[in-house]
């Protein structure tokens, strides 16, 4: 079935579109690092390049004729490139990525390539070109980059249906790294930020995973911190606005806060009274921006396509091409070479042998050609190579005074130096891995001291964001409405932080996790409410729907999703008691039977073993039937005020004592052998035996239409 014709379309012009974005916008390339619009900027630097300065407003209108995206986009591109410090060297105000600081007008600043630049990117002997957009102008496919760009510079960027995260690395590990590679031993890169700070690169594998960065903050005096160094990402402004957002949430308690930064990162934090200069140290990084995670997704453009890489995939392939791009330079040079020692070879012959003289009786310029490679057979051998056209031509523009000033000595000095040249081109070729280890331990050697590591590792010590936040917020409980939050007022009321969270259990055996918030409304029977902590021990005693039994069960709550309900009981169970309390004895009275020996029995709860919220609970006391129900604390020797069961009629009175104590499913020796136990009624049984015979008797007597006592 045809396609529409719009449908095809949309389809054939969004492929194009994606595909443009990916390669030609938003991922860079391995093989030179670079985004289009970086490279075009190279380029014209590269262009107008003469050694001085240039106004980036013309800069920008160089690279305009082969970037078809408007000024903007090159200017800012052009400023962030020049910030990071490797290609352009910058004159005038770029900007400033500590205070976020824009960049002047491009009419007021300059710029030119540094030496680095020259050294590693270019070549236009070895460079490939294409047409630019309108053709009227030829632009590099990719730069011959000796060194793996995308590393030094980082890169981040969003295409269609996949982005990359390329974090920024150190110049003179990278090339350490190239030079490992190259002897075949094993590396290891981690991320340097230009802003400095301090990294913990735990759960960084490899260009993937999370790399946490914070501050690096002085401790001054008794109440000062100073912040000196800033995470990748962030400026003065943005860690300022942060520090005071968190002061404003109660988050975090200062004094004052005051910016002092000139030449270097300056920021003076005032500790409030009461705060030690060690907590507001990890409340700033656990709350403010001063301690940022990156994460980092590699995706590069490889031969043309996008591929996801890791960092040692990036160092193999830049070191490869490396190697590949050292030797096209040694067979140019070794052709450049050979092709001079030729011309220096003919010219020697010509002028020491004076075969010009042959040529003076001449009468035709196809004499005179023919003449010169007649004269020139004799020395075949020595010349290596046949006579071109071109050569003859220059062997006759040599001038009279060249010929007259000719140097033998100085000559075959010259031919000598190409000579060693040639050699020495050729054993490099031979021996190109030396060669391209010798060429990056150059330029290490050169240029390593003006890029040491900025950013320092370390092991951040984990910091319980919970366990450092201030509880600044009161939440109030109301159990005879069912709500709670912090604008309730209720009859109890705990203090949380904005981290904490609130846990609740009803008495159909379920429970909720919920966040702090206002106003929240409970809908059941509430059995206990208040902060979640997953160390708390949890303790209840339900009985199964249709079951008399009672059975008994401590837990802990562990992983949950917030406000989904979850159980702690069986569905329709009865939960005749519930705490959170440690120390508790349970003291429960059993249902009467006949001839029934034992009424009451305890169990110390801290002798049930704790499981987990899902495990069923052990049988309390066997199969006798609990009728009511309490909690003793032992610590303090009174009732818990704990949900549980109101005493029944068959309650003892109090202050009796249980005539045994019983652990939670132990029975008589009778009831074990199905015998019924043997019961011996007290005096007060018998005078309450004795009254309902009374009652008996009198009723038989009215029935009977009268007294025996009457006259």
């Amino acid at each position: 079935m045809a396609r529409n014709p719009l449908r095809r379309l949309f389809e054939d012009n969004f492929l194009d579109y994606a595909s443009y974005v990916i390669t030609d916008r938003a991922i860079p390339d391995a093989a030179d690092g670079l985004k289009p619009v970086q490279r075009r900027i190279l380029w014209s630097l590269q262009e107008m390049d003469d050694g001085r300065y240039s106004k980036v407003a013309n800069v920008i209108g160089n690279t305009m004729k082969y970037h078809p995206h408007g000024d903007q986009s090159i200017g800012s591109a052009l400023v962030t490139l020049a910030n990071r410090g490797y290609f352009i060297d910058r004159q005038g105000n770029f900007g400033n990525i500590f205070t976020g600081d824009g960049a002047s007008a491009p009419r007021y600043i300059e710029c030119r390539l540094t030496d680095l630049a020259r050294d590693v990117l270019f070549n236009d002997l070895i460079t490939e070109v294409q047409p630019s957009y309108d053709g009227r102008n030829k632009e590099p496919l990719l730069l011959p980059a000796k060194l793996p760009v995308v590393l030094l510079l980082g890169a981040e960027g969003i295409a269609v249906g996949m982005s990359t995260r390329i974090l920024p690395h150190n110049f003179c590990e990278v090339i350490q790294a190239q030079i490992r590679c190259l002897g075949s031993e094993e590396f290891r890169l981690f991320p340097d930020f230009p802003q400095g700070g301090s990294i913990d690169a735990a759960d960084y594998d490899d260009g993937s995973g999370r790399i946490r960065n914070r501050a690096r903050i002085e401790k001054r005096e008794s109440k000062k911190l100073v912040i000196r160094e800033l995470p990748w990402g962030t400026t003065t402004e943005s860690i300022m606005s942060s520090i005071e957002g968190a002061a404003r949430k109660g988050r975090l308690k200062i004094s004052s806060i005051d910016d002092f930064t000139a030449g270097s990162v300056e920021i003076e934090i005032t500790v409030a009274r009461g705060v030690s200069q060690e907590e507001a140290l990890k409340q700033l990084y656990a709350h403010t921006d001063c301690e940022k995670s990156h994460t980092s997704g590699m995706v590069v453009i490889q031969d043309g396509n996008p591929v996801e890489t890791t960092v040692s995939e990036l160092i193999h392939y830049s070191t490869g091409r490396l190697v590949e791009i050292l030797k096209l330079e040694l067979r140019l040079e070794l052709e450049t070479l050979a092709s001079h020692l030729h011309w220096k070879t003919l010219e020697q012959i010509f002028i020491e042998n004076r075969l010009y003289k042959e040529i003076e009786e001449c009468t035709s310029a196809d004499d005179v050609k023919e003449t010169i490679v007649r004269t020139m057979e004799p020395w075949a051998d020595e010349i290596g190579s046949e006579i071109s056209p071109e050569d003859i031509d220059r062997l006759l523009a040599i001038r009279i005074r060249r010929i007259s000033r000719f140097d033998i000595e100085s000559h075959k000095k010259e031919m000598g130096d190409i000579r060693a040249n040639m050699k020495r081109a050729r054993k490099n070729l031979r021996k190109i891995i030396d060669y391209a280890t010798g060429y990056l331990e150059g330029i290490l050697e050169k240029y390593g001291k003006l890029y040491p590591r900025l950013t320092s590792l370390e092991e951040f010590t984990d910091i319980d964001v919970k366990e450092v936040s201030l509880r600044n917020l009161k939440v109030g409980f109301d159990p005879a409405n069912g709500f709670v939050g912090t604008a309730v007022k209720g009859d109890s009321a705990f203090d949380a932080s904005e981290y904490d969270r609130i846990i609740f259990f009803l008495g159909d055996g379920t429970y909720r996790i919920v966040p702090v918030q206002d106003k929240y409304f409970i809908d059941g029977d509430i059995l206990s409410c208040g902060l979640y902590d997953r160390d708390t021990v949890f303790s209840a005693v339900y009985r199964n729907p249709g079951d008399s039994i009672a059975y008994v069960k401590r837990f802990r709550i562990g992983g949950h999703i917030m406000e989904r309900e979850y159980r702690f009981a069986p569905d329709g169970c009865e939960v005749l008691f519930f705490t959170h309390r440690e120390g508790v004895q349970l003291e429960y009275w059993f249902q009467r039977v006949k001839r029934m020996r034992t009424r009451k029995g305890s169990t110390d709860l801290s002798g049930i073993p704790v499981k987990g919220v899902g495990a069923r609970g052990a049988r309390l006391c066997g199969k006798k039937v609990i009728s009511s129900i309490k909690g003793m604390d032992l610590d303090l020797d009174v009732d818990i005020e704990e949900s549980g069961s109101a005493p029944s009629e068959d309650t003892p009175p109090e202050g009796e004592e249980p005539v045994e104590i019983l652990d939670e499913s132990r029975e008589t020796e009778e009831e074990q052998h199905g015998k019924p136990p043997a019961q011996k009624k007290t005096v007060e049984q018998i005078l309450e035996d004795a009254e309902e015979l009374r009652r008996k008797s009198a009723r038989t007597l009215e029935e009977a239409g009268g007294s025996l006592f009457d006259p």
